[in-house]
């Protein structure tokens, strides 16, 4: 982390710019912001930002194999596949632990992946108020590649909306009045007019999906897909007119498929010096393995549920679906965030952006999550400050 950028941010806070800033928010979208921000973002030295985007390239280079697909296959669910899939996923994430190597360098470590959206929109907003009320230096950028926030803004339009008009664009999510991330739907109406809709409220006629708009049938020509597959799955007897295995006259971004594709299912894949090793619960050999050292994850579940940080052999004895496992060698955060009051631990998503005519992705801009607790995530730090989720600046994206 860059210590100098770090120094002058702690002499320069108080919980007034705090508040204010914070305040700004809430005049800006009553009522929407419903998590945590951090107190503070982070700041990325050059050679840090170098490994980053090292991993991900890492990683990309295996999604972008030939016979990605079919190594694939199996990732998705039996009785989930959507019709109409693409080549590529539009939109990706990659988190990574700020964590230390054998030599005691701070190295990033591989935690899970996504081929699906992100905060893409409310992290470019996040920056400007963080930028605004805390003095950032200009020098400083969230975003990569010599992206400014015009031009990410005008990647991420062009990937949303495509060649259709924005009325033809929805954002599809379950119940999106009570998702906590909807201050992103918000800013993707505000920003490119992008009308978000309850996948409840979708009208199919024929292979033709409908909405009301104004009282009158608005044709969708792309979805801008935000419905979480796993916690669609916790909900049973929908009445939907709509089904994600539906042949639709429909395009999407990210498609669906994607979700499962790119995920936690491909950790056992990525071999290299920034992944920790991986296997599927099935492949896991008790015998030359030290279980200590792994986290239990399920293949698929909703905000983090199933984690099990303290697995053992009888608790695995007792799982019935063991391909639906994995075991993820354990990754050490480092407390290197250095608060008023304390060391934090951070763990940083790249969000790349898929322009399809292009061979490989755009790393766009990026989040950081903050966290005292035994896990990242706001439900595991409610009673702590200096944590919750924030974004990176660094000087290497101006270049």
């Amino acid at each position: 982390m860059h210590q100098d950028f770090r120094n002058t941010f702690n002499e320069q806070f108080s919980n007034d710019k705090y508040q204010s800033f914070l305040e700004s928010i809430h005049h800006d979208f009553p009522g929407v912001l419903d998590f945590r921000i951090a107190e503070t973002p982070i700041f990325l030295t050059d050679s840090f930002v170098e490994k980053c985007t090292a991993a991900g390239e890492e990683i990309i280079d295996f999604i972008v194999r030939s016979d990605f697909k079919k190594q694939t296959e199996k990732a998705i669910p039996e009785g989930m596949f959507t019709p109409n899939e693409d080549d590529c996923p539009q939109l990706l994430s990659i988190d990574f632990a700020i964590s230390r190597n054998e030599v005691g360098e701070l190295t990033p470590y591989l935690i899970e992946l996504q081929g699906f959206a992100t905060l893409f929109n409310y992290q470019s907003y996040l920056a400007e108020k963080y930028a605004t009320h805390f003095n950032i230096p200009d020098t400083l950028t969230p975003f990569f590649n010599g992206l400014n926030r015009q031009g990410f803004l005008s990647l991420l339009k062009n990937t949303l909306l495509a060649e259709f008009p924005a009325e033809e664009v929805i954002l599809l999510e379950l119940f999106p009045d009570k998702q906590k991330t909807r201050i992103d739907f918000v800013l993707a109406k505000r920003d490119f007019g992008i009308e978000t809709v309850c996948l409840t409220q979708i009208i199919k006629k024929d292979r033709n999906l409908f909405y009301l708009k104004n009282g009158k049938l608005q044709k969708i020509s792309r979805i801008y897909n935000r419905v979480i597959l796993d916690e669609l799955a916790t909900y049973q007897n929908l009445d939907l007119s709509f089904q994600f295995t539906d042949d639709v006259d429909v395009s999407w971004v990210a498609h669906p498929n994607w979700f499962f594709r790119i995920s936690k299912y491909l950790l056992p894949f990525l071999k290299g010096k920034y992944m920790p090793k991986s296997y599927f619960l099935n492949d896991f050999d008790l015998q030359t393995e030290d279980l200590d050292k792994y986290v239990l994850k399920p293949l698929y579940s909703f905000a983090g549920s199933g984690v099990d940080l303290h697995p053992t052999a009888e608790k695995l004895a007792l799982i019935q679906n063991k391909s639906q496992y994995l075991l993820q060698e354990k990754v050490s955060y480092e407390p290197v965030i250095e608060s008023l009051n304390g060391q934090v631990k951070a763990e940083l998503r790249l969000m790349y952006v898929w322009d399809k005519t292009k061979a490989r992705p755009t790393l766009a801009t990026n989040i950081t999550r903050l966290s005292r607790g035994e896990m990242i995530g706001v439900r595991y730090n409610h009673s702590f400050d200096w944590v919750g989720g924030s974004i990176g600046f660094s000087q290497k994206g101006l270049k």
